[in-house]
């Protein structure tokens, strides 16, 4: 039943979020069109009530604006007045009660939620660079077959991924924005998540947290490839290395 609210719900602002985000930003993972959804339908919420408020702002100030006559005092009791509160408040909840509903059915699909794994990356950050570790043709990882590579990651589309995530110094942050997906490197732990790639080509991956003077020049690259693709690119075998520390 609650997925079939979301869903419904889902459906009605996920035109809006193509048109505002996703012809800005590509989508490349299979969670991102619900992100998408659930940023247009706070947008669209903050903008009306935004222009409700404004235009009632501006229709008290001329409707009632000085005509020379004693203001009358009103203490607020009066049903008919307490009814232009009350009843806008009630809205005002209920919408606040939708995003909350909604953000927390993608909350749970995106952080709590782990779809069994096809292939898991471990990611590791370092002032100011990426390193990534790939299962070999074992898919498995800390084999000797593993891919290591320095500000590159290899996935393939349609797979579903998990990665670990540790930092080897600071707290960084990894952001690859066609994923909609962000997630706080911490010192000491390992971060767990997941995504799966939708669509081929060669994207952004950025650190979004600060994290020292080279901070800004902290990218790589994330590469989703056809499964020819990956295939040929996996025959290779190990060509890169980590990065110093």
């Amino acid at each position: 039943m609650l997925q079939g609210i979301y869903d419904f719900i889902k459906g009605i602002f996920e035109p809006l979020g193509q048109y505002l985000i996703a012809s800005n930003v590509p989508v490349a993972s299979s969670f991102a069109d619900d992100i998408d959804s659930l940023i247009a339908l706070i947008a669209v919420l903050v903008v009306f009530w935004a222009l409700l408020a404004y235009a009632a702002f501006f229709f008290l100030i001329f409707r009632f604006r000085d005509t020379g006559q004693r203001a009358q005092y009103v203490t607020g009791e009066e049903k008919n007045l307490k009814r232009w509160i009350t009843y806008p408040h009630a809205a005002i909840i209920v919408c606040d009660l939708v995003i909350v509903f909604m953000a927390i059915m993608v909350w749970y699909d995106v952080k709590q939620r782990l779809p069994e794994a096809d292939s898991t990356v471990r990611i590791v950050a370092q002032q100011w660079a990426w390193n990534f570790v790939h299962p070999g043709p074992d898919n498995e990882l800390d084999t000797e077959d593993d891919i290591t590579t320095f500000n590159e990651l290899h996935v393939e589309e349609g797979r579903t991924y998990h990665y670990e995530l540790i930092s080897r110094d600071v707290l960084h942050d990894l952001s690859v924005p066609v994923f909609r997906l962000k997630q706080d490197a911490i010192p000491g732990r390992v971060m767990k998540g997941w995504f799966q790639p939708t669509k081929a080509g060669e994207y952004d991956i950025q650190c979004a947290e600060m994290c020292g003077i080279g901070h800004g020049i902290m990218g790589a690259r994330i590469f989703v490839e056809t499964p020819e693709e990956h295939a040929a690119w996996m025959s290779q075998g190990n060509s890169g290395k980590l990065a110093a520390r």
